[in-house]
């Protein structure tokens, strides 16, 4: 919607319904900070409760009609055109204000969506708009009034979270009380007499709904009255008294209604109902009751003028009283009662005044007047009144008991269960008044006249105990420390009871334990439900104090004594005279008594009788003090053994006694014997009266709970114990012996009732002892002894299981309930005692652990599996089971997590994880899917039928259930990854049935994607459902990703992805919304584009379309608008996320998360930036991005705040440090700057490689925008000085450590690691480690009571904190150094260019190195830090690069690096070598490696300089060196020992590193000799290590297919050979090399087989188009084989004997090679290994002796080498003189080797090779000029091994004339050897492409550079080195072969076929002999041709080839002279002269 706002409106989008709610809980959407904001732009409405949205009026209906509406807020809102006839409709229905029905309409919108019939063909848009609204109109209506509710109540009450808003808008509401207060009224009474208006009275139906809406509207109004009444006036004037008074007695209480044939329904009577019951309590309290009772509260005198409550108005006492006095039916009892009180006080203060007013006097004979009428006796008005309201006819009783019990006012249970309207039910204040009312009757009458006795027991429990605990601890706390105390009357019930007590106790055991606040036992029908685990409050531990202390010392005991017991000689007891006798009758005790309780009553104690005399008993009470509690324990002592032990005891006993004969015996009576009532049904439930109030007094009241277990436990025995010999039970042991009883009863099949109450309390008595530490190990034993709780077997726990059962036929879980309770304290006290139980007593731990997972799997297999299936009566048992459970999982998974192996109560954690994860099933998923598919909607029935108890309950339980399955996926992430979809997983990516959407119009089918989704967006479930269900969204799409190699997707199970993607982006835009939602949603957003691709490119673009579909605007359409099809593309994250940067600045300082998780999304999108490239295009040319992104670079920092914890404070309504939020925001903001750096970086890169060509890309838009901060010298040291500091102290996490092995050494610090990713963890003190779970586990410290205990606890906490704050710093100062290096990656190419630049990069660089090199600290997390940190001097070192013109201050700058690094090397606390070992978690010694190189390598360009480095600079380079060389040969050793043990990449990336750092460091330019280092590696044996490492491993990797095949090589192999290979180039290390066993290590390792038996391919099958490693490999050994023999020369100690050997062992494979014809394929690698192969006999040949003083073995070897060289050159000639055929036979080996070879085809054929066009046929001629330098390689050895040297240079009679093998003819056979033809033919060949090259200028390149193809792109200069070269072997060795064959005295000229035959026989015995002989054997057959022929035949032959080859020569003699070097043309031009043509 163009022109709209960017501001959303909260008029709008809350509506009031969600304004009321989160006044109640703040948890429910908005913080207390914002409900001013909230309710400020509302006054107008909430102070006009008769019209709220007030009246159409012209100036409205203006705004609306000039399409802008600026509302109240400040937000300005655009009217479409199509929306004003909505707008103007909904005005006229409901006669409101048209810009109320505009919010109204868009609220409307925005929160209930547009109604899917609205503009369908069956009727119209409007019309359908008008029907949908009008329900959301009511409901609005009514909220407006309840939204004052919780206001007024929170106007006293500071904790409220809505209190600082009331205190501001209240008084702005209530300007006037006064006229309020009577316009509520006059609106109420007009209400209740309205009729329908005209327009909907003739629809029925409308009228229902019309009337049912008043009769809300009036219960509403009567709520404010009430709560007006009771919490803002201070006082009711009498007019005030009169009209309420009035209002209520004219409706009848609100029964009489205009509409009321409307109101027969249920609901409707309902209403009424409701309104009555508020009426009764708004008649009572207006009366004051409380102030009237206090002495002085009324007084009548003359001088009242200042006071204003009713009392000073005799006129409006009068009224009252005729009011009250004119109804007395039993609805107006209370009232009744209330007044008779109120006129008892007016006579009281009458009499005591001295003198009243004539008004006074004519009030009281009026009143006298009306006595007189009434009473025959003469009795007082009052008194009348209070009997006749006492009486039994009246039922005051009665209606108080059904208030209490069956009015939703007091019910909350009744209320849900009918349906009630009201807005509070249940609330304190309404009991605080029907207190009064009690308190007052008390006070009016004595106790003992009052009639009905046990019904106003019954209405005091009721009051005091039966209801939620808030709504009573306080007037349970007013009971005891004011009403008590303020007046004997009050407390009178209490003494009656003490007074009948033993003998009647159930009635003093049940007023006590409803006075302990406990309210609702579990077995009471009238429970709602559980109670919470919110911990008690004050009030209610102080009720719980005074119950225990009262209990504890009675000062009456009660006693039955029979007539037989005070007469006759035996007599116990005697009746005292009257005279003696205080008050009364009394009696004594003659002898000492043993009472019941084991107290023991003195002889001669006095008790007063209570019975009348003369019968056969009477009943006496004693004035003894005695305890109560011991009762208690001998009444459950009785129990157990008469039914275990005892079935009759003995009525004879009694205690043995040692006193002289004479003296008093104590006499002993039992329970029956002082007359306790008992019948046979009775015994059960006075048992679980006692267990009752015990558990009452005990529960969360540890302090208490020891002081009565320790009165328990002193004193005497309790009389039923029989056996004196043993202990008397414990209360452990009798709750514990009274369940396994009880329980075996239940599973006996019996006709009578389970004794489930029993069961239950018993339950609840034992969960309440657990938390003591004295006896909650008895419990323990217990459950391990026990089968009958949690047993394996079904026989076992027959009795619970039954009980079970039959709870899921009556639908009410009481005992379910019960037992997941003792279930969760089982845990809990087992989790908070681990301290106080390991290490001491491993037994008891095994015992708990054992216990728990029999729990465990007793209520998975029981009750997890099946309870969502249960029928349920109240559904808040559904919730509350469902929450019990998943809490119950979530504590044992987050406590101990089943990942930590050696954690305490790892089994259970991993039989927990086992049970839902790895072994689970569909009904073990179900519950968790369960309340995620029907929890919104069910929410939502909750929630319309006002059952807020239940909705927060299903809250809870959803947010649990989401929350669980959160923790198990994130476990599988952890543990399994890659283990495929779980069935949570699958469940979760499927379709699940029901209407689970949360919005009420989706019934259908949902997808739980949807579901979560749905969650996220709705504020209905409160603050942590929604930020429960986004983190399970994101764990959920890392869990996918991970899980297999296709994946589903998040994206692909939503069924609208461009609505949700809508949906999330509003979300973290929203202002409103909770910050920690908005960054969870953050984290997933940026999850989902490093993860889902589809789900980026949403997130990118906004839609699926691509920008260039649309119009490319972004849409700003909100949600409460009319949608029209198509109307415009929705806004993306990337959009929003570039808005949000636009306030960066506000963002950094109040909301710095916020802003992290903006530009992690930025980040995220930009690392997959070539995925959206198009996309990100604007936003890349916008310089107005990047500027802001620099300005976030450029920010100041500030110091790192303090972050050793000593305090703590509340934050964020949590426990933090009071160091967190300043921690928190310096991390957050640090890794702010840390992104942005990391986005601008990735988009250079980008940029770059895209531009990679270009040797020094164009600058892109973030470049240009950090130029200036990078070319700024002081900026950039700076910031990089900022990016290097590291704050991290490790001796913090020493001391803790310290601590703990000190005082408590069960507690692992890893055992409180964060189990969270890392992307969701928050910076501040719970970082890391959880301070939650390590308060649990210091629990045993505080609950001692030791200051030390607790001091040590404090200080553990604080340093756990601390610990968290530095790591939150520490972590964000890493990524901020590695930002900076990746810049710094990025920006080389254009830094480099720049010399100035590179002065500072070397300076910071020495700067940084030099504080790297002179740390301290140690430890892990410190070599992180010093990884991170060393890598930054990498990156400044690679983008300063080598330089060839360093300037003096750059070399002072590198010298100071290098000492530097030498420093680095020798640190001690990070020790390179520890690294090295794999001792430390991350390593850095790859990247000192990489810094050791640069500086070796700098160092050797400085060193080849003259006069650039002195003498000390050199010094200081030599000193690196050598200390390099000691740190790689000791590090090779240490990696090579490690590659042996294991195959690994990262110790392949070490040996390659370390080779390369080896290569520098010995080379000659740095190390003029080599004894050193040599020295060390024959220490180290590293020489011998690498070779038994190359025999022994897996050179081809075929072992791992799988990882060859990803890596395309093998690991170690290359790298090895290379190693060798730089051994091999130094002359005494090659020696080395060879006396360690090179060519044994080469001949005896994985692939020797295939080389002896010629079968090493240049492919191979699982590695396809790819060279085989095997060949590669092999092709190396033979290059470091020759490079040895080139580096040892002629004095190679037998080393050539040895390399014929393996000459020998390869014959097959080298014959098979040299063996190559033209017809045969050709590829690179084959020409490789040809080449190396040839190189091989070439360094054989050069290393033997000359002539006849080679060795016979050598001589064989080289004479086979030669006959096969001869036939490869003949097809090496041929492939050279005809391309077109060469390129026939080219095969591709990797693919774009195929690439180059289809380009290459496509060119022109070519004739000859001087032809061939490398602009054409680059890869032909690359190939071309291979084979050139092989043919030249051969040529060479065939040189060397036919002694040419010796020819040219020696005498005649030295030349070796048997080496004359090449045939002087000038015929070429291409199946023959060459012959000196094939060498003319050759050299003009090559002489042709020379002089081709010849025309072009050296440097220029003739191909371009294959990136595998070749080393180098080939240029002239190289194509005329190999050229020449094999010209010149050309003339050489066809020169000196024609030579010897002219010195052989018996050379005969052969006719040519002789010669042929004599060649191909001669070929193919040569062939057959390398083969067989693996080299060795005859060069040749021996000819022998006897042709005839004569001198002529012979000069003219050798003349025509001598001619030819002088030709050549003198082609050549031009051409080489060119060239550079020695020219040899003339040379053997003059040789040719002097010994051939001359002898000739």
């Amino acid at each position: 919607m163009s022109g709209e706002s960017s501001r959303r409106s909260n008029l709008i989008d809350v509506t009031y319904q969600q304004l009321h709610n989160t006044l109640y809980d703040e948890q429910d959407g908005f913080s207390r900070h914002q409900f001013r904001d909230l309710l400020i732009p509302r006054l107008d409405q909430l102070r006009d409760v008769t019209q709220p949205f007030g009246k159409p009026s012209p100036e409205s209906r203006k705004k609306i009609e000039s399409g802008s509406v600026t509302l109240q807020d400040g937000v300005q809102f655009r009217v479409e055109n199509a929306d004003k006839e909505v707008i103007f409709a909904i005005s006229k229905k409901f006669d409101i204000d048209e810009v109320q029905a505009f919010i109204l309409l868009r609220s409307f919108f925005y929160n209930e969506g547009v109604p899917p019939e609205a503009g369908t063909s069956s009727i119209s848009f409007a019309d359908s708009v008008l029907e949908a609204i009008t329900p959301f109109y009511y409901t609005e209506c009514l909220y407006v009034l309840r939204t004052i509710i919780p206001l007024v109540r929170a106007h006293q009450n500071p904790p409220d979270p809505a209190y600082e808003a009331s205190s501001i808008v209240l008084p702005q509401i209530l300007q006037d009380a006064a006229a309020f207060l009577r316009t509520l009224l006059q609106d109420y009474v007009g209400k209740a007499k309205a009729e329908p208006e005209d327009k909907i009275a003739a629809d029925h139906r409308a009228v229902s709904l019309w009337a049912k809406q008043n009769a809300r509207l009036q219960l509403a109004e009567l709520e404010i009255l009430f709560w007006l009444l009771l919490d803002y006036c201070s006082s009711c004037e009498g007019w005030l008294v009169v009209q309420i008074l009035e209002a209520a007695y004219d409706t009848n209480l609100g029964t009489v209604q205009q509409n009321a044939i409307f109101l027969m329904d249920a609901e409707g009577r309902q209403l009424l109902d409701d309104g009555a019951g508020l009426w009764t309590l708004i008649a009572i309290e207006i009366f004051d009751l409380e102030h009237i009772a206090d002495p002085g509260g009324l007084q009548i005198s003359a001088d009242h003028q200042d006071r204003k409550d009713y009392t000073t108005s005799p006129d409006s006492l009068k009224r009252i009283h005729e009011i009250v006095t004119s109804n007395t039916s039993e609805q107006f009892v209370c009232t009744y009662m209330a007044w008779a009180y109120v006129l008892s006080r007016l006579v009281e203060a009458a009499k005591a005044a001295k003198e009243i007013t004539e008004d006074y006097k004519d009030l009281f004979a009026t009143l006298a007047s009306s006595s007189r009428t009434s009473a025959k006796d003469g009795q007082p008005l009052h008194i009348l009144m209070l009997n006749a309201a006492l009486s039994p006819e009246a039922r005051l009783f009665n209606r108080i008991l059904d208030l209490l019990t069956a009015s939703p006012v007091f019910v909350t249970s009744v209320g849900w269960k009918v349906g009630s309207s009201l807005t509070d039910m249940n609330e304190i204040g309404f009991r605080s008044v029907m207190k009064g009312l009690l308190m007052v009757i008390l006070e009016s009458t004595p106790i003992e006249l009052i009639p009905d006795l046990d019904t106003f027991v019954e209405v005091w429990i009721a009051l005091f105990g039966r209801s939620e605990q808030q709504a009573v601890d306080a007037i349970c706390r007013q009971f005891w420390n004011s009403d008590r105390v303020k007046s004997i009357a009050r407390g009178a019930l209490l003494e009656v009871a003490r007074a009948q007590f033993p003998v009647r106790p159930r009635m003093l055991l049940r007023i006590l334990r409803a006075l302990t606040a406990f309210g609702y036992m579990d077995t009471d029908p009238l429970s709602n439900s559980s109670r919470s685990d919110e911990d008690p409050t004050l009030d209610r531990q102080y009720s719980a104090q005074e119950v225990f202390h009262y209990f504890l010392r009675l000062h009456t005991y009660t006693q039955v004594i029979p007539s037989s017991a005070i007469s006759g000689a035996h007599a116990l007891y005697d009746k005292l005279p009257e005279r003696s006798a205080s008050v009364g009758v009394s009696y004594t005790n003659l002898r000492p008594v043993k009472l019941p309780g084991g107290s023991i009553l003195p002889p001669k104690s006095v008790g007063q009788l209570l019975s009348p005399e003369g019968g056969d008993q009477i009943v006496v009470a004693w004035e003894h003090v005695h305890s109560g509690w011991k009762l208690v324990i001998e009444i459950m002592t009785t129990y157990v053994y008469r039914r275990r032990l005892h079935p009759g005891l003995g009525t004879n006993y009694q205690d043995l006694t040692f006193a002289r004969r004479g003296s008093a015996q104590i006499v002993a009576l039992r329970l029956d014997q002082i007359g306790m009532e008992s019948g046979s049904g009775d015994d059960e439930l006075l048992i679980t009266e006692c267990l009752d109030l015990i558990s009452s007094v005990v529960q969360d009241n540890p302090v208490v709970a020891e002081e009565l277990l320790d009165s328990l436990e002193t004193g005497n025995a309790v009389v039923a114990h029989t056996m004196t010999e043993a202990q008397p039970p414990d209360l452990v042991q009798l709750t514990t012996l009274i369940l396994e009883e009880a329980l075996s009863r239940s599973g006996q099949h019996s006709k009578r009732r389970p004794p489930r109450e029993l069961i239950i309390s018993s339950m609840n008595v034992l969960a309440a002892l657990l938390p003591l530490p004295r006896y909650s190990n008895r419990v323990w034993l217990f459950l391990r002894s026990t089968t009958s709780l949690f047993g394996a077997t079904a026989a076992a726990t027959g009795g619970l299981t039954n009980l079970l059962a039959a709870e899921k036929v009556t639908g009410q879980y009481t005992m379910t309930l019960a037992l997941l309770n003792l279930v969760q304290q089982l845990f809990r006290e087992a989790s908070c005692s681990v301290l106080s139980v390991l290490p001491r007593n491993v037994r008891l731990q095994q015992v708990k652990e054992e216990v728990l997972q029999r729990v465990a799997q007793f209520v998975h297999e029981k009750i997890w599996r099946e309870f969502v299936g249960w029928r349920y009566v109240r559904i808040g048992d559904k919730s509350e089971i469902g929450r019990r459970l998943a809490a119950f999982y979530i504590d044992v998974l987050e406590n101990f997590p089943p990942s930590l192996k050696d954690a305490p109560f790892h089994s259970l954690s991993q039989d927990v994880i086992n049970l839902l994860l790895f072994e689970a099933s569909a009904s073990t998923i179900n519950p968790i899917l369960s309340f995620i598919a029907e929890g919104g909607f069910l929410l939502n029935q909750l929630t319309a039928s006002r059952r807020f108890g239940d909705s927060r309950r299903l809250i809870v339980v959803m947010e649990l259930q989401i929350r669980l399955a959160r923790m198990v996926l994130n476990h599988k992430l952890q543990v399994a990854p890659t283990a495929g979809l779980c069935l949570l997983e699958r469940v979760l990516c499927g379709q699940v049935p029901g209407g689970a959407s949360t919005d009420r119009d989706e019934r259908s089918r949902h997808a739980p994607m949807d579901l979560l989704l749905a969650y996220v967006k709705d504020r209905a479930v409160g603050r942590f459902v929604p930020y429960e269900a986004a983190r399970l969204l994101f764990t959920l799409c890392g869990s996918l990703s991970a899980s297999q190699l296709s994946p589903p997707t998040v994206i692909g199970h939503l069924s609208d992805p461009e609505a949700a993607v809508w949906t999330l982006v509003r979300i973290v835009q929203h202002p409103y919304d909770e910050l920690f939602l908005r960054t969870a949603i953050w984290n997933l957003v940026s999850l989902a584009v490093d993860k889902e691709p589809a789900m980026a490119t949403l997130l990118v673009v906004g839609s699926f379309r691509t920008p260039g579909e649309g119009d490319g605007k972004p849409d700003t359409q909100p949600k409460d608008a009319v949608v029209i099809k198509g109307r415009s593309r929705r806004r993306s994250a990337l959009m929003a996320a570039s808005d949000m940067l636009g306030r960066w600045k506000e963002l950094w300082e109040y909301m710095p998360q916020l802003l992290f998780g903006v530009l992690q999304f930025l980040d995220t999108v930009w690392a997959h930036g070539i995925e959206h490239r198009t996309a990100l295009q604007q936003l890349r040319e916008d310089s107005t991005y990047w500027e802001r992104l620099k300005s976030i670079l450029i920010e100041e920092l500030g110091p790192v705040p303090d972050y050793k914890s000593e305090e703590l404070v509340e934050y964020d309504e949590a426990q933090h440090s009071n160091l967190h939020e300043a921690v928190s925001s310096h991390a957050y903001r640090t890794m702010v700057k840390a992104l942005a750096l990391r986005v601008i970086a990735r988009d250079i890169q980008t940029y770059s490689q895209k531009d990679e060509k270009a040797r020094i890309p164009d600058k892109p838009q973030s470049y240009k925008a950090i130029e200036s901060v990078l070319k700024d010298e002081e900026q950039l040291t700076d910031f990089i000085s900022e990016a290097s500091t590291s704050s991290y102290e490790p001796n913090l996490y020493d001391e803790f450590v310290q601590l703990v092995k000190s005082h408590c050494p069960a507690l692992d610090l890893e055992h409180l690691r964060v189990q969270d990713p890392e992307m969701e963890r928050e910076f501040g003190d719970g970082f890391t480690f959880s301070p939650s779970l390590l308060q649990l586990r210091l629990h045993p410290f505080r609950s001692a009571g030791d200051s030390q205990a607790i001091s040590l606890a404090d200080e553990l906490e604080h340093k756990l904190y601390s610990l968290n704050l530095n790591l939150s710093v520490t972590h964000a100062q890493s990524s901020l150094g590695l930002s900076w290096q990746r810049l710094l990656q990025a920006v080389a190419p254009f830094l480099r260019t720049s010399p100035q630049v590179r002065n500072t990069l070397l300076t910071l660089a020495a700067s940084v190195s030099e504080n790297v090199s002179g740390e301290t600290r140690s430890g892990e997390m410190m070599s992180s830090i010093h990884n991170g940190r060393l890598a930054l001097i990498l990156a400044l070192l690679e983008a300063a690069w080598f330089s060839d013109d360093d300037k003096k201050e750059e070399v002072e700058q590198f010298l100071a690096i290098v000492e530097n690094v030498h420093n680095l090397i020798l640190n001690k606390p990070q020790a390179p070598q520890q690294s090295f070992m794999g001792l430390i978690k991350v390593p850095f010694h790859r990247v000192l490696l990489q810094i050791i190189y640069f500086c070796l390598r700098q160092a050797r360009n400085l060193i080849k300089r003259p006069k650039t480095l002195n003498a000390s600079q050199r010094l200081c380079i030599f000193s690196l060196v050598e200390v390099v060389q000691v740190l790689d040969i000791d590090a090779l050793r240490i990696v090579l020992d490690l590659a042996r043990s294991r195959t690994e990449a990262d110790v392949d990336q070490d040996l390659q590193l370390l080779i390369a750092v080896f290569e520098q460091c010995t080379h000659p330019d740095l190390c003029t000799t080599s004894t050193f280092w040599l020295t060390r590696c024959q220490e180290t044996n590293v020489i011998r290590a690498s070779l038994e490492l190359f025999a022994q491993m897996d050179i081809v990797g075929i072992t791992n297919i799988s990882a060859l095949q990803t890596r395309r090589r093998p690991l170690y192999t290359d790298r090895i050979l290379q190693f060798h290979l730089s051994l091999a180039c130094v002359p005494l290390a090659a020696e080395r090399l060879a006396s360690e066993g090179l060519l044994v290590s080469y001949s005896n390792n994985r692939i020797s087989e295939a080389v002896n038996r010629g079968l090493i391919d240049v492919t191979i099958p699982e590695l396809p188009n790819e060279r085989s490693p095997a060949h590669q490999a092999y092709c190396m050994m033979l290059s470091i084989v020759a490079c040895v023999f080139e580096a040892l020369g002629r004095h190679n100690h037998h080393f050539d004997l040895e390399a014929c050997a393996f000459v020998q062992v390869s014959g097959q494979q080298i014959a098979r090679a040299l063996a190559w014809t033209v017809g045969d394929p050709l590829t690179l690698p084959l020409i490789e290994e040809i080449e190396q192969t040839v190189n091989l006999f070439y360094a054989i040949a050069e290393s033997a002796s000359p002539g006849s003083k080679r060795d016979d073995t050598v001589q064989k070897v080289l004479r086979a080498f030669t006959s096969s060289g001869l036939l490869l050159l003949q097809q090496l000639n041929y492939a050279l003189t005809h391309p077109n055929h060469l390129a026939s036979v080219l095969e591709p080996v990797t693919s774009e080797e195929r690439q180059q070879l289809e380009r290459d085809a496509q060119g022109p054929s070519v004739g000859s090779t001087e032809h061939l066009d490398p602009r054409t046929r680059p890869f032909l001629t690359g190939v071309v000029h291979k084979l050139f330098r092989l043919t030249s390689s051969l040529l060479s050895t065939l040189v060397s091994i036919s002694g040419a040297e010796t020819v040219l240079i020696g005498d005649q009679e030295d030349w070796p004339l048997d080496e004359a093998v090449v045939y002087p003819h000038s015929k070429v056979v291409l199946d023959e050897c060459a012959s000196l033809g094939t060498l003319l033919e050759l050299g003009n060949c090559t002489l042709d492409v020379l002089r081709v090259l010849s025309a072009h200028p050296p440097g220029q390149a003739i191909t371009p550079l294959f990136s595998s193809t070749f080393a180098k792109a080939l240029d002239v200069k190289d194509a005329d080195d190999a050229a020449r070269r094999n010209l010149e072997g050309v003339l050489v060795y066809g020169v000196t072969q024609l030579a010897m064959w002219f010195s052989k005295p018996e050379f005969e000229v052969p006719e040519m076929e002789v010669v042929e035959e004599a060649s191909v026989a001669d070929s193919a015995s040569q062939k057959d002999e390398l083969r067989r002989s693996g080299g060795l054997g005859n060069s040749r057959r021996e000819r022998k041709s006897t042709v005839g022929g004569g001198g002529s035949m012979r000069r003219g032959l050798m003349g025509e080839v001598i001619g030819d080859l002088q030709v050549l020569m003198g082609k050549a003699r031009n051409v080489l002279s060119k060239g550079e070097g020695v020219d040899v043309v003339p040379l053997l031009e003059r040789f040719l002269n002097d010994r051939i043509l001359a002898g000739s």
